[in-house]
Order: structure tokens, then sequence, then C-alpha cells
């Protein structure tokens, strides 16, 4: 009984994991948009944020390897189990999906409050990361341990760019109104949403990877070769 619960609550964390990791590229090409339309002259920056989405597609293939080595498909997360999407409607009224891209390059604030955004998801995904790889539970899945040791790596890479940015030009850092809305998804993903897809009998695996569906395929070595399951 404790192993199969074990399992489960394993299960459902990486599906969590490898949903938010496709959210995060994918919603990484409007970010990217916007910074190669706003500020084309920013080359760093630029390569910056291409690293940023490079990484999230990475962790997302190493996710979907974890789960092709336990021989099963992860449970279908949808976008209420994404903190990217829930921060963005708290902080900009609507879906990542929704956001116009438009309106981000032309206006100074709205693409300074992306970036903060960006940074307050990121930090948060960082210290979540070290929480979990301080779990007796994790720790004795090496290979979703090892697999959260390369997302530990990356993290800082992923909020600093944007961080140096805002201090090179004179945008703030996030508000309280920010802050407060990260605090509550976090608790809300943590107290509500992960207890309610573990205890909810009928949730489902998914049928396909969600990479099946992308228009902008990982450039480079492919991403199922990026990690190896030791």
């Amino acid at each position: 009984m404790i192993a199969a619960l074990r399992r489960r609550y394993l299960d459902i964390l990486g599906s969590i994991y490898i949903f938010n990791e496709h959210r995060g590229y994918s919603s990484l090409d409007r970010v990217l948009e916007a910074v190669r339309r706003r500020h084309p002259e920013a080359t760093a920056f630029i390569a910056a944020v291409e690293k940023h989405r490079a990484d999230e597609e990475k962790h997302y293939h190493m996710f979907r390897r974890y789960f092709e080595h336990l021989g099963y498909m992860p449970y279908a997360a949808d976008k209420t189990c994404a903190h990217i999407d829930k921060m963005i409607r708290l902080t900009f009224g609507c879906d990542i999906d929704a956001l116009d891209t438009d309106a981000v390059v032309a206006s100074e604030a709205m693409f300074n409050r992306l970036c903060r955004v960006i940074i307050l998801t990121e930090k948060r995904g960082m210290w979540q990361v070290d929480k979990l790889l301080n779990m007796g539970v994790i720790r004795r899945e090496r290979a979703l341990y090892q697999l959260f040791k390369v997302v530990e790596r990356d993290e800082p890479s992923h909020w600093m760019p944007y961080d140096a940015w805002l201090r090179a030009h004179g945008g703030w850092q996030p508000t309280l109104g920010e802050r407060l809305a990260d605090a509550f998804v976090h608790k809300s993903l943590i107290l509500w949403k992960l207890p309610l897809l573990f205890l909810n009998p009928w949730l489902k695996r998914r049928t396909d990877w969600q990479h099946e569906h992308d228009s902008i395929p990982l450039k480079g070595q492919p991403a199922s070769q990026a990690f190896a399951l030791q």
C-alpha cells in the first residue's frame, strides 16, 4: 500500500512538472517574439531567452524519457496545474494564449511586467526544486533525483537575465501585488491542486505527448538523447 501511494505521488508530481515544462517553453515563444521586436539590438538578452526556451524544452523531454522508462504515460494535467498560466491571469487578466504580443511590444510597462512574472515564476521553480531534492521520496527515486539535479543546475540562468535587464533599464523589481500573486499560485498548487489530483480515482493518463503538437522543434541534439536514465 505504501509503495503504491509513493508511486502515485511521484507519477502525479512528474505529470505536473512535464506539463509545466511544456507550457513553459511553448509560452516563451511569445516572450522571444516580444523581445526580438521590441529590442532587436539586445542580442545577448535574446540569446539568454533562447537558452531559457531550449532548457525548458530539454527538461520536458527529460521527463518524457522518465515516463517512457517507467513504461506508461503521465497523468493528464491541464492549465490549472500551470504556474505561469495562473500568474499571467492574475497579473495580466488573461490566459497566456490570449496575451496580446503587440501590446507587450508597444508598452514598456507591460514588457517589464512580463519580465517580472518570469522572474517570480523561475525563482519559485528554483526554490521548489531545492525542496524536492531534500525529500526522501525523491532521493530514493534515483532517475527522478538526477532529473531534478539537472533542473536545479539550469534554473538560475532562467531568471537572472530578466532581472539584469530590468536593473539595467530602470525597470521595477516585482511589486507587492505580483509577489502576493506568486505566493497564492504556489499555495493553491501545493495545498489544493496536487492533493486533488492525488485523491482523484478517475484521473486519466495522457494518450499522446504534448510535443507532438508543437510547431517549432528543438534545434540541435534530439532532447531524448540529452538525459540518460541510469
